[in-house]
């Protein structure tokens, strides 16, 4: 699996640092941090960086998913269901510390044991270019939505995940993730 490579000297700075956005490392295809942006920077879709991102799906003894619902201040697919877990690895962090600090910053989550399924580039119909590691954690959990970035949480059967796919209810990267790695969640149930 990739791990995130930082050099020994601060990367150098791609575009303007934007006090009001976050600072991402942007890496190659190795995960090697080539430099740093703001994530705004990494979003513009005229000239995107690749970025990395983390992922975290829960699902429970009985196959449910727990899928949070995005709030409408978030500037991709306001109000679209996702993962239970879904951030940016802030510049200077690992991948599975920025998936500790977003399940805090999002749900709450701070005890669960995160599984790592893959690491994968996000689809195309993703506006932006991110290299994600996606984990798993089994179980239930006492998830408390933010209000900020999370508007409200649930957990979804699989007959209703499937009903309603393509009904643009959910993210791109979640249709993906469903449909791509669905066996291989159960697989750990």
């Amino acid at each position: 699996m990739i791990e995130l490579l930082y050099p020994a000297a601060t990367a150098h700075l791609i575009g303007e640092r934007d006090m009001s956005s976050e600072m991402v490392p942007v890496v190659d295809s190795l995960g090697r941090v080539v430099a740093q942006a703001s994530k705004s920077r990494c979003h513009d879709v005229s000239d995107p960086l690749t970025h990395p991102f983390v992922r975290l799906q829960v699902v429970d003894r009985f196959s449910k998913f727990y899928l949070q619902r995005r709030s409408d201040k978030r500037s991709n697919f306001p109000l679209k269901w996702d993962a239970a877990v879904a951030g940016h690895v802030s510049y200077g962090e690992y991948f599975e510390e920025a998936l500790y600090r977003k399940a805090y910053e999002q749900v709450r989550l701070r005890d669960f044991n995160p599984i790592l399924i893959d690491n994968y580039m996000l689809p195309e119909e993703c506006p932006v270019d991110a290299m994600v590691n996606l984990y798993l954690a089994v179980g239930t959990y006492p998830f408390v939505a933010d209000n900020y970035e999370v508007c409200e949480g649930r957990w979804w059967t699989m007959d209703e995940i499937e009903k309603a796919l393509g009904t643009d209810v959910f993210t791109p990267a979640f249709e993906w993730e469903y449909q791509h790695y669905k066996d291989k969640f159960l697989a750990f149930l």
